[in-house]
């Protein structure tokens, strides 16, 4: 109760005290930062997806420069043979804005990706964006076949269905390609599982569904029950290791990271930078409140 309380206020406080949380999460504020851990990363055989932060926006203008920052991305990622691909926020290219405007955006972004032989990763947000971006993922896999994927999030009800609707773009020369997640997202009951195992149900079978039919999954997830449960169904499925992946958030369960690598099975860490880092750190501290204690250690212990 006393960690959910300090992850219910920290979101309201001085930006300087939940940067005492944040760091541990957040590569850094710019693209040379961004760099910097993804080449450490690279060096211990882990690749990487990277995110600029910053979403829901209030202005179209604010979409242009999101969207030039992401090919710069791209480009100075390219050049440095930096072994990864790229995450996107629709909500960051006017989703909620002007919905054509948004694929527009992103449609550029993909086609800088195809140019450099790179990959992107279309982010899935709350359920008032659910529809729009698989509708921008359907358009955009039809035009770039091997350079998209979608997030799926298992505490949603809909998503099995969702995916089962997208196996008419599936195909052995271009697979769906997805990263599956419980989800972050507070949501009404009518819309997403709510009970911790029961959305741990749910990733399972959305995860056996995928490997069945042949769809490359990132295995997103800190939970040791579901990695435990990945490798029984990977093994079940005789799955080549160059048909999936693990995913993990760039500085959380390094341990667990270690322990998936060691048994054999490919790494890409989730690194995300940028001046907005405070609400995607309020958020993974929502996530995880236990995490509060260590915030207020830091304010009295040095170092």
């Amino acid at each position: 109760m006393f960690n959910k309380m300090i992850a219910g206020i920290l979101p309201y406080m001085p930006k300087k005290l939940v940067w005492i949380f944040s760091k541990r999460y957040i590569a850094g504020e710019n693209i040379e930062d961004a760099l910097r851990e993804s080449r450490k990363l690279n060096a211990e055989q882990t690749m990487v997806t990277v995110d600029i932060l910053g979403e829901y926006i209030k202005e179209l203008s604010e979409a242009t420069e999101n969207k030039k920052q992401y090919i710069e991305l791209i480009k100075r990622f390219t050049d440095e043979k930096i072994d990864g691909n790229f995450s996107v926020k629709p909500s960051m290219f006017g989703l909620l804005l002007d919905k054509e405007s948004c694929y527009q955006n992103i449609r550029e972004i993909v086609a800088a990706a195809d140019e450099c032989d790179s990959f992107i990763r279309v982010d899935m947000e709350d359920s008032t964006c659910t529809d729009a971006e698989v509708e921008i993922f359907r358009r955009l896999k039809a035009e770039f076949p091997t350079r998209v994927g979608l997030v799926v999030q298992s505490y949603m009800r809909r998503t099995l269905s969702d995916v089962r609707d997208l196996m008419d773009m599936h195909s052995e020369e271009a697979p769906l390609n997805f990263r599956l997640c419980k989800g972050i997202y507070v949501e009404p009951v009518e819309v997403a599982y709510k009970k911790y195992q029961e959305v741990r149900d749910h990733y399972l079978e959305d995860l056996e569904y995928m490997l069945q039919n042949g769809i490359y999954v990132g295995i997103a997830t800190h939970d040791k029950y579901l990695v435990d449960k990945a490798f029984e169904l990977l093994e079940k499925y005789n799955t080549p290791k160059d048909k999936y992946e693990f995913q993990m958030l760039y500085g959380v369960t390094p341990d667990l990271r270690s322990r998936i690598m060691s048994a054999g099975h490919r790494m890409r860490v989730y690194v995300p930078y940028g001046v907005e880092w405070f609400g995607y750190s309020t958020r993974r501290l929502k996530e995880n409140p236990n995490m509060a204690w260590l915030i207020i250690k830091a304010l009295f212990v040095r170092g």
